[in-house]
């Protein structure tokens, strides 16, 4: 099987769909397809993040969203902190082909969307925040991945926030980016969705 939304190239038969979805008061416009993440509405654990992510405690800096699908987390994140650059970077070509039209469609400008594979195309070293909602079927080894390696591209006093369900491993991620960053914290909880949170500390 190829056409996994975590795999470079989905080999799927194209179905676009548009639709709309408000996000901070605010209605997006956005085109998916077969072969990416929640292709007919923003996902839950997608919209638990947003709800739960504060950008006006964190240093100054961009934002990265890791793993961005079509988008809509990154985008809305740009549209929170127009004075923010966004980098939203995934796997998917298809996905990221979509996240470019999204982001035009919307006139959402201070973005910047590229390929790479969890960390392998990010050179930064001082974001302010990394958000992601991981690709859980693509595997534990990816998701830790995700959350280890953030550590190496945050500016101090920069977070990692990341959603997981309580039962695709939310408690085991918890554990794992305490012992990676010293300190994670729930910030949220709804309807299984848990938000976690670690901080770079100096």
């Amino acid at each position: 099987m190829t056409n996994y939304y975590y795999t470079h190239n989905p080999d799927v038969v194209h179905d676009e769909k548009q639709w709309n979805f408000e996000i901070f008061n605010h209605d997006f416009k956005f085109t998916t397809d077969n072969g990416v993440f929640s292709k007919r509405t923003l996902d839950y654990g997608s919209r638990t993040l947003l709800s739960a992510f504060d950008p006006t405690a964190l240093p100054a800096g961009d934002l990265l969203d890791l793993g961005t699908g079509y988008g809509p987390i990154g985008m809305a994140l740009a549209y929170q902190s127009p004075d923010r650059q966004v980098d939203m970077v995934d796997v998917n070509e298809l996905a990221l082909s979509l996240a470019r039209k999204n982001t035009s469609l919307n006139q959402i400008s201070n973005v910047t969307i590229f390929t790479s594979d969890c960390y392998d195309g990010v050179t930064k070293t001082d974001y302010a925040a990394i958000v992601t909602n991981p690709p859980v079927r693509a595997g534990k080894a990816v998701v830790d991945a995700m959350l280890t390696g953030a550590q190496s591209h945050l500016t101090v006093g920069g977070t990692l926030t990341v959603v997981l369900q309580k039962k695709q491993g939310a408690p085991s991620a918890k554990k794992l980016m305490t012992a990676t960053f010293g300190n994670c914290t729930i910030i949220k909880k709804d309807k299984g969705y848990y938000i976690l949170q670690s901080v770079k500390e100096g």
